[in-house]
């Protein structure tokens, strides 16, 4: 893709759960080592259903960014949901989160994507802004969730 962006293998498994570790406890998402460990080797594995990038140098990366598939017919076709995406607190606001997805959104473009969701609460301005300039707009639904 480019130098911000590398398509995470089960390689990068050790790399990545730290830093999904993290991103859960900033966001209050109760979860263990095997529940992550098993929610991502399929998509690193090359699973249809979704891909995780590493963000920034590949030997070290400082984020990463989970996209999951589906299809919609309102959105007419392939869109995606941006999962989690996550930079290190000691390197966030420089521009390297809004790169990483801007280069997604061009790539996954490219490859017939239609649409690209996300989830961002409210309490977080810095974000929406973010999104808001990468063409990122509030929709009129809310959404509900079914968990097993």
């Amino acid at each position: 893709m480019t130098q911000i962006l590398h398509l995470a293998t089960p390689d990068d498994t050790e790399k990545l759960l730290p830093m999904i570790t993290a991103y859960h406890a900033l966001e209050g998402i109760n979860t263990d080592d095997d529940h992550r460990r098993t929610a991502i080797a399929p998509l690193l594995d090359g699973s249809p259903h979704g891909a995780i990038w590493l963000i920034g140098p590949k030997m070290s990366p400082v984020g990463y960014v989970a996209v999951t598939f589906g299809w919609s017919i309102e959105m007419g076709g392939l869109d995606g949901f941006i999962d989690e995406l996550w930079i290190r607190e000691k390197v966030r606001g420089r521009g390297m989160g809004s790169e990483a997805v801007a280069t997604l959104i061009k790539s996954l473009r490219a490859a017939g994507l239609m649409a690209l969701h996300l989830e961002v609460a409210q309490r977080n301005a810095r974000a929406e802004k973010m999104y808001g300039r990468l063409g990122f707009a509030r929709r009129p639904h809310n959404l509900m969730t079914w968990t097993a």
